[in-house]
């Protein structure tokens, strides 16, 4: 009896002895499980699926919390060990809106730098990257909404990105006592948000042969001010080379960014730092010296926020302080000038665009009547009246609300493939209208496209998903796909999408109930008119 429970043991013994030297062995070769990674700081261990290896919550930046709140972001701290990225790091710091079309799958907080990678297990160093730049008008936001799952990219053969950038007051500020601080440490200044998401562009640069992805072939792709923050990384030449083509959606594109300054005060708004000064005071902090700037620093992260979100944004305060500054500023470093001027001149990154809209867009109306509606145009006021209200019978607030939204999305995305064109680069133009049939909607607002764009149609509409809905999702996931991996947008039996012709203002149209049409634009007229007002004006 006894013999056999010692040669039970001894067997037992060899096999915990052959384990333990097959893992000295694996570590001393560098040999690493299909779900472990090196990155910048350490190794890291994702989850494995049938298809995907994924990795959620890397650090690509040290925390920005403590004295690193309002600082450009910082190297990531090496960590021993493996450290395990099978969930979300948090979102960044905001007042979550209650109405988001992406809402929230984390808890906000301070610290939150981190990128998520859905990769191909087969993905061989030439497979192509796509970075996604969430939107959220700067004051909300983040990677982890479901409708954001990069899993059908990856499974389409695309290394897929997304991350984390600060918001709010985090991510756009200024004050003297910052300005003196950055001057002192040769630190760019007040556009936190674009520094986190230039740090990303160089973490994925750097990083992602790692996971398969090709550094030399990475798209950017981003809606709102996640569109107008893939403008930004165009303009910005610290992010030159970090990308190869781009994707705008819904992202502006005439006077984004607008006159605001840092230190100086314009005709259209105050300087970045008297919205600064003006917070600190509503808090009672005076001054402009260290001091002031370590109490700022000591406040808890909730009164930064200070109730600022989306629907803030939209009824704010009445004062004569404000309180912030509206988001991205001139810096002079990384934005130098309005994104009009930029495309004008040519100062952007040599890149091809996809770029639109959705059919029931963003857009105000500030004017009383129609009769200032049209007076708003100027020389152009009958033209406008002609294309807009034909009959003289169309009610106000539709009148109103196209206009509205023809300035602010329609015509600027039009502007941006013309401006791009011009300057040598190609240009795919679209126009998302497709409108789940569970909607009773008649057209695509605000954000619709998103789970189009991504294939994540089930996250979003459950139960309601139709297969009409589907397959509109899956064409026109493909044209992304093929952009993101030849530059060339293809799908599968869908209409082929031609490179934009200014002279045609060809576009894809994507109908109501997801048909892909190709064409002249059907509001033309009406975008030919925003545009020759804009610029009589000029």
């Amino acid at each position: 009896m006894f013999k056999m429970l010692n040669q039970m043991l001894n067997r037992t013994l060899q096999r915990v002895s052959l384990f333990l030297l097959s893992v000295i062995l694996m570590a001393c070769a560098g040999t690493q499980s299909p779900n472990q990674v090196t990155v910048t700081g350490g190794t890291i261990e994702g989850s494995l699926t049938p298809q995907l290896a994924v990795f959620k919550g890397i650090p690509f930046a040290a925390p920005p919390v403590g004295d690193l709140r309002w600082r450009p972001p910082q190297p990531v701290t090496p960590w021993q060990g493996v450290k395990q990225t099978t969930d979300y790091g948090n979102d960044c710091m905001q007042l979550p809106f209650p109405s988001d079309a992406a809402p929230l799958g984390k808890t906000p907080a301070e610290d939150c730098l981190y990128a998520n990678v859905w990769a191909p297990k087969d993905a061989d160093g030439t497979t192509p990257v796509l970075v996604w730049i969430y939107g959220g008008g700067f004051v909300n936001g983040g990677s982890s909404p479901e409708v954001y799952d990069g899993s059908k990219f990856a499974q389409q053969g695309v290394v897929f990105v997304s991350f984390n950038y600060r918001l709010g007051r985090f991510g756009f500020f200024a004050h003297p006592a910052l300005t003196d601080e950055a001057q002192e440490n040769g630190d760019m200044l007040g556009n936190y948000a674009y520094m986190d998401q230039i740090a990303a562009l160089k973490w994925v640069h750097n990083n992602i042969s790692s996971f398969g992805g090709d550094p030399d072939n990475v798209t950017i792709m981003g809606e709102s001010a996640g569109g107008g923050s893939v403008l930004a990384m165009m303009q910005a030449e610290q992010a030159r080379g970090l990308f190869d083509r781009a994707i705008i959606m819904s992202g502006g594109g005439r006077s984004l960014f607008g006159d605001r300054k840092v230190s100086e005060a314009t005709q259209e708004s105050l300087s970045g730092e008297q919205y600064g000064l003006n917070y600190a005071e509503k808090h009672g902090i005076t001054g402009t010296d260290a001091e002031a700037l370590a109490a700022l620093r000591a406040l808890d992260a909730e009164t930064v926020v200070d109730g600022l979100n989306l629907a803030a944004m939209f009824n704010p305060a009445q004062t004569n302080k404000p309180t912030w500054a509206g988001g991205p500023m001139q810096d002079g470093e990384l934005i130098t000038q309005t994104i009009s001027d930029a495309l004008q001149q040519g100062n952007l990154a040599d890149v091809d665009v996809m770029v639109g809209a959705t059919s029931m867009d963003i857009g105000g109306n500030p004017f009383k009547d129609k009769d200032a509606l049209f007076a708003s145009f100027g020389e152009y006021a009958e033209q406008a009246r002609k294309v807009y209200d034909p009959s003289g019978q169309a009610p106000f607030q539709v009148v109103g609300y196209a206009v509205g939204q023809d300035r602010t999305m329609q015509e600027p995305a039009r502007y941006i493939a013309e401006q791009m064109t011009s300057h040598g680069q190609q240009a795919y133009y679209y126009r998302f209208g497709t409108v789940a049939q569970s909607s009773d909607n008649p057209g695509a607002p605000h954000a619709s496209d998103i789970p189009f764009f991504f294939d994540t149609v089930a996250e979003k509409y459950g139960d309601a998903l139709t297969q009409q809905d589907q397959a509109a999702a899956s064409a026109i996931h493909q044209y992304i796909v093929s952009f993101a991996k030849t530059g060339k947008p293809v799908s599968d039996n869908a209409a082929q999408w031609q490179v934009f012709a200014p002279e045609q203002s060809n576009m894809l149209n994507m109908t109501r109930n997801g048909d892909m049409q190709h064409g002249t634009d059907p509001w033309k007229a009406r975008l030919d008119v925003v545009k020759a007002a804009v610029e009589s004006s000029n």
